[in-house]
């Protein structure tokens, strides 16, 4: 193996999720290793922001927004990329939202919004995208998992049965798709210095406990997942399917 096998020049990658944090973080470290890499979001004046962030380093970016939690949506926007810019390559479903209550206090509507956005989600834009893979022989797609689907704490029992569903899904994908050429995997990042942890990053008990109980002993900066990304998305994991690679700092291995 040489470096080569990490080129992802000319590569189209689609991310979900992608006008900031993780998502966009991801986008980033893709353009950075050649890939061009097309934005979704909701909101399009934010993937505007996004997009100028990366085209001022030079990149290669597009932008795709539609509602990764509507079903018709997706299939649109995943068939207007295909048509416009060409093939997908990389899928990175990332999209992804957070809401903390009591179990017994949980909204039900917040119930049904966390499995729309953190499962459903991945279903549809998943589905869309390999039916267009299947054809090719080929692609990557990769699911953004987390610690909690392994891991439980007080107030986000919903969102850690959403992310249980992700990697059950990654697995199911490989097992229904690799015979077609694609490789699925997860990436479970650990606690990260995200908007969608900000709160936990300005609480100084939670940090606290945070660094103690993490090996590491201090928060991941969303630079530290690209490599893992770049990874399963080049030639170098063409063999690997089916896993989830936590990025946690050794939280999930430390009592």
């Amino acid at each position: 193996m040489n470096a080569n096998h990490f080129d992802l020049t000319n590569r189209l990658c689609l991310v979900t999720g992608s006008s900031q944090g993780i998502g966009l973080a991801l986008a980033h470290g893709l353009a950075a290793y050649g890939a061009r890499v097309v934005l979704n979001g909701r909101d399009p004046d934010k993937l505007a922001m996004a997009a100028a962030e990366l085209l001022a380093e030079g990149a290669d970016v597009e932008l795709a927004p539609f509602d990764v939690t509507d079903r018709d949506a997706v299939a649109a926007g995943v068939d207007r990329v295909e048509q416009g810019l060409g093939a997908i390559d990389v899928l990175i479903n990332n999209a992804g939202m957070q809401f903390r209550a009591p179990l017994e206090d949980f909204p039900a509507d917040r119930w049904e919004q966390l499995l729309t956005t953190n499962v459903s989600s991945v279903f549809y834009t998943g589905q869309s995208v390999a039916r267009h893979m299947i054809k090719r022989g080929r692609g990557k797609i990769i699911n953004i998992a987390s610690v909690q689907a392994e891991l439980a704490r007080p107030g986000i029992a919903p969102y850690t049965a959403t992310k249980g569903a992700v990697r059950n899904l990654t697995r199911g994908m490989c097992t229904d798709w690799a015979r077609h050429g694609l490789q699925v995997n997860a990436i479970a990042p650990g606690y990260f210095k995200t908007p969608l942890n900000q709160a936990l990053v300005d609480n100084p008990e939670f940090s606290a406990w945070l660094e103690k109980r993490t090996p590491a002993g201090r928060w991941g900066d969303v630079e530290e997942l690209v490599g893992a990304a770049v990874f399963l998305a080049s030639n170098a994991s063409s063999f690997v399917n089916g896993q989830t690679i936590y990025v946690d700092g050794g939280i999930t291995v430390s009592l």
